[in-house]
């Protein structure tokens, strides 16, 4: 009975010497596959935690370190916590492929308790064109407090610093969404910049001059966003025909006066070599400081590039649009012309266009203010030209067709939405494909006397985006003290409101010249899982049961399951050695 006994014990042992050294040799195993191989897996849905192809490739490519200060820490409302902790999820992605070369610090700007030290710190941050925004956060006491936070960046890289903006702030949008789009562009507009400062070769883009274009400083703000990421000239044409040629985008602004035919040709033979145009045209032209006095006329301005667009495939019309979502003018409501008193009113020419297209360039993009802006028609049936609207007014809108007579009293006027009967009016079109010449069937030599010219009759794929409104680009410029200054486009300082012009015209100009494929990312969308507030009000109790009772039920069964079940196991091996 005995050697009995002891041969059971020594094969149980045996077994579990052999089940140990498996189990040693499998962890083992997986251990040092893990360092040979490189896996993750991403098990959402909508591919939450998966950066592009594209995005790593730029990392890989880094040759020194990048670093990021995220200026989003602190005590903060569980919205804006969820967004910090999608820059961090996003930044240690990041690291996995740029690996050291990647540095990153969230900071709390409000950390001091010593209010000149936290003033000192947000001029700093401003002044590095971080923008501020306030929110209510609530207190431990249960109060609630507003909050200055900066949800931006600046992403330094061997001694130049760029900042970057994370917050999407459209206000036709609810808090939630707005931080969702904001968590969905993460990646592009930290990617973006990091490729952009790290970038060795600077491509070219120009502003348009000898038109009566909008000046260097009424472009000033957009110039210097554009700056972060391209050389950005000033020129004109004057007859040289291979003067836009070093250029990988040219931008009209608010042209005045009549294009030669010749600058016409420049233009067009520059589009059919792969050139990008970015057209800002004002069909109607307004005198603005005329309206000051109580009213204005509204003529059409012959630019004579409509024949142009038209053989491109789009028609600015002569009109001026009306949308009852629209900003505000202030206007003097002061008897005593000495003690002026200005107070805002809804002005119908200045539509406020909620991006809603889904599109790289609009897409998740602030309101952008539009002024007298004109309707844009798509013509002809040139399949080789897909044409896509980017940015269209509300439901509520109509058109006014010029010449026209504007006066400052139809402010008084209460706008009926039965009026507003042309909802959707297209004001920015991109156009992608072959664009025929516009000069086919015309003789060059005519047009370029003593000039050798290869000309083209169709163009390559190229692309090219018309706003039917030049002071979309346009910024204001303020006299002061010292001197000029640019304030930020979009911005209005009568409601302190900025809009997403700079956002749309930064976006336009990078999908023009976009070749790595970084403006997929901005078509990235993560499912809006919102909770049914008044059913959590409902169900509260039952839920809170469900989620801290049962869990500890599980656990107390399955433990005294797992007790029962070894009692029996050696229970019958006792009864096996007797």
């Amino acid at each position: 009975m005995n050697n009995y006994l002891a041969m059971k014990k020594s094969g149980l042992k045996k077994q579990h010497i052999i089940q140990l050294t498996f189990s040693l040799i499998i962890l083992f195993l997986a251990a040092f596959i893990s360092t040979r191989i490189f896996i993750r897996m991403d098990l959402t849905s909508e591919k939450r935690y998966t950066i592009s192809e594209e995005t790593k490739t730029i990392l890989k490519k880094l040759d020194d370190i990048v670093y990021i200060k995220v200026y989003l820490e602190g005590d903060l409302p569980v919205g804006f916590k969820k967004f910090r902790n999608s820059i961090r999820e996003t930044l240690d992605e990041f690291r996995i492929y740029g690996k050291d070369n990647i540095q990153y610090q969230f900071i709390n700007p409000s950390e001091s308790r010593d209010d000149k030290i936290r003033k000192k710190v947000f001029a700093d941050l401003y002044s590095k064109g971080l923008k501020p925004i306030n929110i209510q956060a609530k207190d431990k006491e249960g109060g609630a407090s507003e909050k200055t936070v900066f949800p931006s960046a600046v992403i330094s890289y061997k001694g130049i610093d760029i900042p970057v903006s994370l917050l999407k702030n459209n206000v036709a949008l609810s808090a939630e969404e707005n931080l969702n789009n904001s968590m969905q562009n993460v990646e592009y507009e930290l990617i973006k910049s990091i490729y952009n400062i790290s970038n060795k070769k600077v491509e070219k883009i120009a502003f348009l001059e000898g038109h009566g274009e909008l000046s260097e400083m009424e472009v000033g703000d957009v110039t210097r966003e554009l700056s972060n990421t391209f050389q950005v000239d000033r020129g004109e044409i004057k007859g040289n025909i291979h003067v836009l040629d070093q250029y990988k985008a040219v931008i009209i602004a608010k042209p005045t006066k009549p294009f030669s035919e010749q600058d016409k040709f420049v233009l067009d033979q520059y589009l059919m070599n792969g050139g990008k145009l970015l057209w800002f045209v004002n069909e109607v032209n307004i005198n603005t400081d005329s309206l000051s006095n109580g009213s204005t006329f509204g003529f059409i301005n012959n630019l004579q590039i409509d024949d142009q667009l038209f053989t491109y495939g789009v028609r600015i019309n002569s009109n001026l649009v009306q949308d009852i979502q629209c900003n505000v003018l202030p206007v003097n409501s002061g008897t005593n012309s000495n003690q002026p008193k200005w107070v805002p009113a809804p002005w119908l020419y200045y539509p406020l266009i909620s991006p809603l297209v889904d599109h790289p360039v609009s897409r998740n993009l602030e309101m952008v203010w539009a002024r007298y802006a004109s309707g844009i028609d798509t013509v002809g049936d040139n399949k080789k030209i897909k044409k896509t609207c980017l940015l269209r007014t509300s439901r509520y809108s109509k058109t006014v067709s010029a010449p026209m007579y504007i006066k400052l009293q139809e402010i008084k006027q209460t706008p009926q939405q039965a009026e507003f009967n042309k909802p959707n009016i297209p004001i920015a079109m991109l156009l992608e494909g072959h664009f025929p010449s516009v000069f086919r069937n015309r003789l060059v030599k005519n047009i370029m006397p003593g000039v050798e010219v290869n000309y083209k009759a169709e163009s390559i794929p190229t692309k090219m985006i018309i706003v039917g409104d030049g002071n979309m680009i346009a910024n204001d410029v303020r006299l002061t003290a010292k001197g000029p200054m640019v304030s930020a486009l979009g911005y209005d300082k009568f409601t302190r409101q900025t809009f997403g012009n700079k956002d749309f015209v930064s976006n336009a100009i990078n999908y023009l010249t976009d070749e790595t494929g970084l403006m997929s990312l901005r078509t990235k969308e993560f499912k809006l899982r919102i909770l049914d507030k008044p059913r959590i009000r409902e169900e509260r109790i039952k839920w809170q049961v469900i989620n801290t009772v049962i869990p500890v039920l599980l656990i107390v069964i399955f433990g005294l399951y797992y007790n029962y079940s070894r009692k029996k196991k050696y229970a019958s091996i006792k009864t096996d050695l007797k």
